[in-house]
């Protein structure tokens, strides 16, 4: 995507590594870590008792997290440490929220996207 005279444009060709972006942000246990991370670092064990999740589901999201280069790891002794590894993330969190915010979250209603009725 480029700037062009203010507005976005776009070759549809170009759009693939955003919509991956923002597919790796789609599930609610990856984008609940990823607004954890945005807090600060977080072992496995200390995302597991926040989240209320379970640790192979936490495990499985943070390499998801990992290969899309959104979150890094650290070795801690026999720890290893989460932290977000863009903090361009945290204006793109930032920007949803707005977006959700100006429109009623009227995505949630969305018949494709929202929530099951």
């Amino acid at each position: 995507m480029a700037m062009q005279g203010g507005l976005v444009t776009a070759s549809r060709a170009g759009l693939g590594p955003a919509a991956a972006l923002f597919r790796s942000l789609g599930d609610p246990a990856r984008l609940a870590i990823v607004r954890r991370l945005a807090g600060g670092t977080a072992r496995v064990t200390d995302l597991t008792g926040e989240l209320g999740l379970a640790q192979s589901t936490v495990s499985e999201h943070l390499a998801c997290l990992r290969d899309c280069g959104l979150v890094s790891v650290r070795a801690a002794g026999r720890a290893s440490v989460y932290s977000l590894a863009q903090p361009a993330l945290l204006e793109v969190l930032a920007a949803a929220e707005e977006v959700l915010d100006a429109t009623g979250n009227a995505v949630a209603l969305c018949p494709v996207y929202g929530q099951p009725r």
